[in-house]
Order: C-alpha cells, then structure tokens, then sequence
C-alpha cells in the first residue's frame, strides 16, 4: 500500500483497513480511502477528534453503499497516526490533507468539516482550487483562537504557555498549545472575502455551546460563491450526530455534485 503499513481494525466479521501515508519528515498520517464515483468526499474531524467519531463512520459507510469515493483521516497526533498532538497545527493539518488528496485522489473533491475541521475545510479548499467540487461545513469554527479564548487566555498562550480548559466530552482537560494558537491567529478568515466559488452548505446547532450558531452566518456572508445555504436546527448541539443529525448531513452531502 502506498505511505506506509496497513493496519486491520473492527470485529472478524467485519474488517476495515487503515493505511498509512507518509510525509516527506517520514510521520505516517493515517486513512481510510475508499474508491468509487463522483467527486471524493473528505471528511475532517474536529479538534483532538478522529475518523473512529461517529459522523465519519457513518459517512464512510454510507459513501460505500451509495458507490461513492471518501476519504477519512487522522491528523498527526490525533488517532493512529504518529506525532504529538503539541506540535499539531492548522497548518500542519492543512498540508497532510493536501498531501493525501494529492495522493490519493485523482478528481474532484467534497469537504466535509466538523468544527475546527470546518475552518481547516476553508484552508484546504482555497488551496485546492479547482478541484473543490463543494463544502459542508458541520457547526464550523474559522477563527477560534480569537473570539474561543477570553484576553487572559490569548495573553497567556502568547506568552507561549499552553492553556487547559474543562472537557465536557471526557475525563482530561482540553489542552491548546502556543504553537496552534499562533498559527490560528496567522490563519484567521472571518475579516475579509473567502475566495471560495463552489457550493456550500452549513449545518449549524442552535443549543450549541462551544461554537456561536451566527459564526455560520459570518463564513455565509465572507464566502464568495453565489451558491451557500445555512441550515439551523433549532435543538442541535454542537456535535450534531445524533440519528436525525446524521440523516441530515448525509441528506446534504447528496445534494451536492
């Protein structure tokens, strides 16, 4: 397999496989790809999160009894790939995303980014030119590290000291490093036009706690492309993945070429 190893995951009855592709410093980003028609849907996970959450799961399967080709992935320092989560950034992120679809995908291509995965969505679709087919953003979240962090937080990681706050999704705080942060603040896309002319779609949770539902409204207003439509639900949260919100975000994905 091209990158790297093969690693077998799941249950003897069913027996899905990870690949590894490498990046010229040789850390291994791992992926799940599969082939089929139409433009290939990448799925980006949000911040510390993985290809095993549920909305790319059910991405990925939904995309192989439908025909369709996607591709999943783990950042370095998130799920099976190598490197410390400490020097992850956007983009670092940005490039083994590049560097996968570069490899591994010979048309066009559907983003489909939750969360922070939504402003690296906007990065790699700028870069991609194009060969951005479309977008979904799921409760998407440019900028973060400016209006996510209070003035005491964004001193102290300019300082270069990492901050840690409660998790509501599991036992250990949430670490952002000073390396991330900076380059956040050197990424941030809310201030001016995103020069991005494919159709978008975005999903975004009312009741969502972590990220402002009007962010959305925000990235509708920079985009350029004439052809974006936000969708609120009015009691979504901020992971959106319950049944009804799985149902919606595949319904979505299938409007788009």
């Amino acid at each position: 397999m091209r990158g790297g190893l093969a690693k077998r995951v799941g249950t003897p009855d069913s027996v899905e496989v990870i690949d590894f592709h490498s990046m010229p410093d040789g850390r291994r980003i791992a992926v799940r790809h599969r082939a089929g028609s139409g433009p290939t849907i990448v799925f980006l996970p949000g911040y510390m999160s993985d290809m095993a959450g549920g909305k790319a799961t059910a991405l990925f399967d939904w995309a192989g009894g439908a025909g369709r080709a996607c591709l999943l992935l783990d950042y370095s320092g998130c799920g099976d790939s190598d490197g410390d989560f400490a020097d992850g950034t956007l983009s670092r992120w940005r490039d083994e995303v590049l560097a996968l679809i570069a490899a591994r995908v010979e048309r066009e291509v559907v983003l489909v980014g939750s969360s922070m995965g939504g402003w690296l969505m906007l990065l790699v679709g700028l870069a991609l030119g194009e060969r951005l087919a479309g977008m979904v953003g799921i409760a998407a979240a440019p900028d973060f590290t400016q209006w996510g962090y209070d003035e005491t937080q964004r001193a102290t990681l300019a300082g270069g000291e990492p901050v840690f706050e409660d998790n509501p999704y599991g036992p250990d705080p949430t670490p952002t490093f000073p390396a991330f942060w900076r380059d956040g603040q050197a990424n941030r896309l809310l201030d001016a036009p995103i020069a991005v002319r494919c159709p978008v779609r975005l999903l975004h949770g009312q009741a969502d706690r972590d990220v402002p539902w009007e962010t959305s409204l925000r990235v509708a207003e920079r985009l350029e492309s004439p052809d974006v439509v936000v969708t609120l639900v009015k009691d979504g949260d901020h992971r959106l993945s319950r049944d009804a919100d799985i149902a919606r975000l595949i319904g979505t994905v299938e409007t788009l070429p």
